[in-house]
C-alpha cells in the first residue's frame, strides 16, 4: 500500500492533511506532547493524549511566546506550542523513506517550526520525509530555579526544551513509518541553536539512537556550559517565590526574557538560558564529552558561513577603539595579548567589525571545527563546509543562517516580509546543497559537489569544502585564531580525539 491519502491513521488518533502540489502531502500541527500549561508549565513533557475521531491537520499549531517576527507564519502564540509538521511525498510506501527531522534556530529565545524558510515541501520532492517542530524556548524552555529542582524527581530543572526535542524524536520514532518514513534511517538537522542542541544530544545518554546521522549548521558547540546551581541562582534572583512565577501570564512570563537574555553575549563563558549541564540530561561539560570519547558516533556534515557574526553583534554598544579592548579584556583576562592580535583594531570604524569577528569564532567556528575533529577521530567520516554564496546586489554576508533558504529550496524567503534577491547561481547551490543533504540522508554521504569530489575530514587535513562562490577545498581561513581559542578554552586536541 502506497500513500496517496491526506487521512492517515497513527497511534495517537487518526490525522487530516492536504496535498500542497502535485506529489507532496502535509500534515501539519499534529500534537507530540501535552500541552504544557497551567500546573505543566516547567515541567517535562508528557505524552500525547490519544485522541477520537479525525484531528484535522491542515494548520501549523502555535508559536511558543516571543517577539514578533516577519518570519512567523503560525498565526498564534501560545504556552501550548508541542506540534510538529511533516511533510512527506506522495505514493511512498510506508517505512521507505529516509527521514530528515530539522531543529530550529533562535538562539534558545525565539524560533518556529513554521519558519518559512525551512518549509519542507521543496526539500520532500527529492524523495524525503521531512518534519520540523517547536520546542519551548527562553523562559519557558530553560528557566532553572531551585524550587523546580526540588519538585523534580531527578532533582533538576531547566532544560525543558531539550526534552521537548527529544520527544519530537521519540514521536518521529514511533510513529514516522505511517508517514512513508524509515525510523531506521533518521537525519537530525538544525541551524544555530537547533544544531547545538544536536551536538548537545551526542553526548547525552538519553538520546541515544533517536538519530543515526545528523548536519549542523553553525552550531554554538565546545563552549563551557552554565551549571545548574548558576543557572538556579539566575532564576531564583527574578523571583524566589516560585508559585508566584507559576501563577503569571504567560506574556509577563515573557516579559523575564530581557531580565535573564543579556544583550551582549559573553564571548567565552557561559550562557544561562539555554541548555545547562545539569549533571542529568547533561551529565558533563560537552568538550569534556568530546575529548574523552563519550559521544554517539554517526556520520556528520558540519559547518558554518563566511559571515556569522555581523548580524548577531550589528546592535552590540561597541562604538570605538576602546569599548571594543574592553570586550576582549572581559572575555580574554589571561591571554589579551594574543586576543588583540586575532581580533584587535586601531581605528574605531573596525571596532564592532573585529567585535563580529570574535563573536563569530567563539560562539560557532571553534565549536564546528572542533566537532569535525572528534567525530573524526572516533572513526565517523564528517564532511566540513563554508558556505560563502552572496545574494545578487549584496556586499556582505553570507550572515548566520542565510544558507536555510538554500538547503530547503526557498530562496525567494527571506528574513523579513520582502522576497530575497536571487538568480541562476543562487538556484545551482541551493540544487546542489539540497541532493547533498537528501544523499547523506539517504546514503549516510553527501557524494559528489557540483561534480567535485568533497573530500572527509582526517587528521591531516580539516580545511572545509567552499559551497557559493566557487566549489571546492579551501584552506580554513580562520584556522590560526581557531587554534588560539583552544588554547584558551583548554589544550588542543590529539589527533586521537585526546588531551596531549
Amino acid at each position: 500500500m502506497t500513500l496517496q491519502d491526506t487521512e492517515i491513521h497513527t497511534r495517537a488518533g487518526h490525522l487530516l492533511g492536504q496535498h500542497l502540489s502535485p506529489g507532496v502531502i502535509a500534515w501539519k500541527g499534529i500534537p507530540y506532547a501535552v500541552p504544557p500549561v497551567g500546573p505543566l508549565r516547567w515541567r517535562p513533557p508528557q505524552p500525547v493524549v490519544p485522541w477520537q475521531g479525525v484531528r484535522s491537520a491542515v494548520s501549523f499549531g502555535p508559536d511558543f511566546p516571543q517577539a514578533p517576527n516577519a518570519a512567523l507564519r503560525a498565526g498564534a502564540m501560545s504556552e501550548d506550542c508541542l506540534y510538529l509538521n511533516v511533510w512527506a511525498p506522495a505514493g511512498a510506501e510506508p517505512g521507505s523513506l529516509p527521514v530528515m527531522v530539522w531543529l530550529h534556530g533562535g538562539g534558545f529565545v525565539a524560533g518556529s517550526g513554521a519558519d518559512a524558510r525551512s518549509d519542507g515541501e521543496r526539500l520532500a520532492r527529492e524523495g524525503v520525509v521531512v518534519v520540523s517542530f517547536n520546542y519551548r524556548s527562553g523562559v519557558f524552555g530553560f528557566l532553572a530555579h531551585p524550587g523546580l529542582s526540588r519538585e523534580s524527581e531527578r532533582s533538576t530543572s531547566g532544560n525543558y526544551g531539550l526534552l521537548d526535542q527529544m520527544a519530537a524524536l521519540r514521536w518521529v520514532r514511533d510513529h514516522i513509518a505511517a508517514f512513508g518514513g524509515d525510523p531506521q534511517r533518521v537525519t537530525a538537522f538544525g541551524v544555530s541553536a537547533g544544531s547545538a542542541s544536536v551536538a548537545l544530544m551526542l553526548v547525552m545518554p538519553e538520546a541515544q539512537g533517536l538519530f543515526d546521522r545528523a548536519v549542523l549548521h553553525s552550531p554554538g558547540t565546545g563552549r563551557p556550559l552554565a551549571t545548574l546551581a548558576e543557572a538556579e541562582a539566575l532564576g531564583a534572583s527574578v523571583d524566589g517565590n516560585l508559585e508566584r512565577l507559576r501563577g503569571l501570564s504567560a506574556e509577563e512570563v515573557f516579559r523575564l526574557t530581557s531580565r535573564l537574555n543579556p544583550t551582549v553575549r559573553g564571548l567565552t563563558t557561559p550562557r544561562v538560558l539555554r541548555p545547562i549541564c545539569d549533571g542529568v540530561v547533561i551529565p558533563e561539560d560537552e568538550r569534556m564529552a568530546f575529548q574523552a570519547g563519550r559521544i554517539h558516533r554517526m556520520p556528520l556534515i558540519v559547518g558554518t558561513n563566511a559571515d556569522e557574526g555581523t548580524l548577531l553583534t550589528k546592535t552590540w554598544p561597541v562604538p570605538d577603539v576602546n569599548a571594543h579592548q574592553a570586550l576582549l579584556k572581559a572575555n580574554f583576562p589571561r591571554a589579551l595579548e594574543e586576543a588583540l592580535r586575532h581580533y584587535g583594531c586601531d581605528v574605531d570604524s573596525m571596532a564592532l567589525r573585529q567585535t563580529a569577528q570574535a563573536f563569530a569564532d567563539t560562539q560557532f567556528n571553534a565549536g564546528t571545527r572542533l566537532l569535525a575533529r572528534v567525530m573524526a577521530a572516533r572513526g565517523q567520516p564528517v564532511w566540513r563546509y563554508l558556505f560563502t554564496r552572496q545574494r545578487p546586489g549584496r556586499t556582505d554576508g553570507p550572515h548566520h543562517g542565510d544558507e536555510v533558504s538554500y538547503v530547503f529550496g526557498n530562496l525567494a524567503v527571506g528574513r523579513g516580509p520582502e522576497p530575497e534577491p536571487f538568480d541562476a547561481a543562487d538556484e545551482a547551490v541551493s540544487v546542489a546543497m539540497r541532493s547533498a543533504w537528501v544523499n547523506f540522508a539517504r546514503h549516510a554521504q553527501p557524494g559528489k559537489m557540483a561534480g567535485l569530489d568533497w573530500p572527509v575530514v582526517t587528521a591531516a587535513n580539516d580545511d572545509p569544502f567552499e559551497l557559493g562562490e566557487r566549489f571546492g577545498p579551501v584552506p580554513d581561513p580562520r584556522a590560526a585564531a581557531l587554534d588560539f581559542l583552544d588554547r584558551c578554552f583548554e589544550p588542543p586536541l590529539t589527533a586521537q580525539g585526546t588531551r596531549p
